[in-house]
């Protein structure tokens, strides 16, 4: 059994947000990139609950600022293509999953003793 696969046509659509209700031409290659766009907006930094559990253990709390300090660092790291990284961040540890952008645990920097399984490391000085 064979597939073919044919060229697509543009596609017409009717732009409602245009008073005037022009057609626009629009290739799926600008649709692919219009969505690619919206996924790489959403930057928000995520905790796992493992992280929640070892954060209320440990008395260690994020406000609102330190968390856009700690999505700060893991957009660089992103941008040197790391994927799970240690970041130290005044006296925590946070080991996130640069690519899902979360924190997967936490710890107070005194904890730290042997970290495996991490690419890159992240100090943000304060």
């Amino acid at each position: 059994m064979s597939f073919r696969v044919e060229a697509a046509q543009n596609q017409i659509i009717e732009n409602k947000s245009n008073p005037i209700n022009q057609k626009i031409d629009r290739k799926f290659s600008s649709f692919l990139t219009e969505s690619l766009q919206k996924q790489t907006t959403a930057t928000e930094m995520k905790i796992s609950n493992h992280a929640q559990k070892r954060m209320e253990e440990r008395d260690i709390q994020l406000n609102h600022s330190d968390l856009t300090t700690i999505e700060g660092a893991v957009e660089e790291l992103n941008q040197k293509g790391s994927k799970n990284s240690l970041i130290i961040y005044k006296d925590m540890a946070l080991i996130a999953s640069i690519d899902n952008r979360t924190i997967i645990t936490a710890m107070n920097a005194n904890e730290m003793e042997t970290i495996t399984n991490i690419d890159s490391v992240k100090k943000i000085n304060v």
